[in-house]
């Protein structure tokens, strides 16, 4: 007996319905996106390992789903090095390649090797899946769609206003309410020299950012894990605990800050994306939140989050600005900033509340029924005309029975289905069957056109 065929844990099919809804978020993203001069580009699902590695920290390389060498891949490695079995060294040399773990990092290799054919600034938006080896769970595949917006070559903070409008906008289109959470890696910067601990942002900032999943006690004991003496971990609490208005937030950190230069600038920069974005008037809320430390090591200015407020879900949205990323590919002082939708979670998360509108999930509007040959040949000129006039519309193939023919409508949730026998042949007309109802009424061609085109 064959084995039942399977597909690997943290990805999914998606069925029609499903696309549906999925194409439904893309569309609503793309256009957003345009609105704002955004243009699309795509990258390979491969990037060489030496484009990827050293990008997302030591955490973010584990991650890295490496691709085997074609052909013959163990024939330059020696026994000794399979015998050792270290694993890491052993994938350098049989891999060169690996998936991409998001579509920052390729975007800013595509920056560098596209530089004399881009206009700076340069906003682009770009839609692919990505990969993660990480434990698959609710709201966490390993397989999963991105879909992107980055502005390069501007340093201007108007970029990170138009980013949330745009974030404002996609939710609101959705009708999903949302928390905006925003901080500055300038910020945690300052925060982690006035603490007497300069030296440990990054493994702070990786901390802190898992205040939500695993509490402030184990971020603490992370900390002291990674050298943080008790005064260091003691003067960073009731930083990481502040509460209160954006503006009395920005106020008590400022004062927290006035010692460190790269801390006050970052108060400045949040500030001013703040004010600016009171006069431009959001739907959502957003919020300041110093623990929103964004685990990818190339961020160096604002950070975002976005957060549903409905449904218990990670985040949805997220990103950021980095100064340095294209340096790394050998283009020094290009600064960007951008964003990234999860379209995964936002597919659950408008699951969950009901969200999608009833027109955009909707397949096919009108089956005519198969009666035989000649009710076929009368149909179909109708049918065209219906395509022509942007119904979609289906003829059933066979002349199968009645029944067969309307449980394929009912499974397709198919709201009209058109009949045609003698009698309407005779008067030149068509009966439509509103599948809802069970309503039918004669009409001509042009008279059904006209009456599903209403609807």
């Amino acid at each position: 007996m064959a084995q039942k065929p399977s597909i690997p844990k943290g990805t999914r099919d998606f069925s029609p319905v499903e696309m549906a809804k999925r194409n439904y978020i893309f569309d609503t993203i793309r256009s957003v996106y345009a609105l704002y001069g955004f243009q699309q580009i795509e990258t390979p699902a491969m990037e060489t390992l030496d484009t990827l590695l050293g990008k997302y920290g030591e955490e973010g390389d584990k991650l890295l789903f490496k691709v085997l060498n074609s052909g013959d891949y163990l024939s330059k490695v020696a026994d000794d090095e399979l015998n050792d079995r270290n694993s890491l060294r052993l994938a350098s040399r049989i891999c060169e390649k690996g998936l991409r773990y998001d579509l920052t990092v390729p975007f800013a290799r595509y920056v560098v090797m596209h530089r004399d054919q881009l206009q700076l600034p340069f906003k682009r938006y770009q839609i692919q899946p990505v990969w993660r080896a990480d434990r698959p769970q609710k709201g966490r595949y390993r397989e999963f769609f991105q879909c992107d917006a980055d502005v390069v070559g501007s340093d201007s903070l108007l970029n990170e206003v138009e980013l949330m409008q745009i974030v404002d906008t996609v939710f609101t289109r959705f009708g999903v309410r949302v928390r905006i959470l925003i901080n500055n890696r300038k910020i945690l910067t300052g925060i982690a020299e006035v603490i007497g601990a300069a030296d440990k942002i990054v493994d702070i900032t990786v901390a802190i950012d898992k205040l939500d999943k695993i509490g402030l006690e184990n971020v603490n004991e992370e900390l002291k894990s990674h050298g943080l003496n008790k005064d260091a971990i003691d003067k960073l609490q009731p930083i990481i605990s502040l509460s209160g208005t954006n503006d009395e937030k920005l106020a008590v950190i400022k004062d927290v800050l006035k010692e460190s230069e790269t801390g006050l600038k970052g108060v400045e920069e949040t500030k001013f994306i703040l004010d600016t974005l009171k006069t431009v008037g959001l739907t959502n809320e957003i919020s300041l939140d110093l623990t929103l430390a964004r685990g990818l090591n190339y961020y160096t200015g604002a950070i975002f989050e976005v957060k549903a407020l409905d449904t218990p879900m990670g985040s949805i949205t997220g990103g950021g600005r980095y100064d340095n990323l294209t340096g790394i590919f050998g283009m020094p002082g290009l600064s960007g900033v951008g964003i990234s939708f999860g379209a995964d979670r936002i597919f659950d998360v408008l699951n969950t509340l009901d969200l999608y509108p009833k027109d955009a999930i909707t397949g096919t509007q009108l089956l005519f029924i198969n009666f035989g040959e000649k009710e076929t040949e009368y149909c179909l000129p109708v049918v065209a005309k219906a395509r022509q006039s942007g119904i979609r519309t289906e003829i059933f193939p066979d002349s199968s029975k009645m029944k067969k023919q309307m449980s394929y409508a009912n499974a397709k949730s198919i709201p009209y289905v058109a009949l045609v026998g003698e009698n309407e042949m005779k008067e030149g007309k068509i009966t439509l069957k509103d599948m809802t109802t069970g309503t039918q009424q004669m009409l001509t061609p042009e008279e059904l056109i006209t009456e599903i085109n209403k609807l």
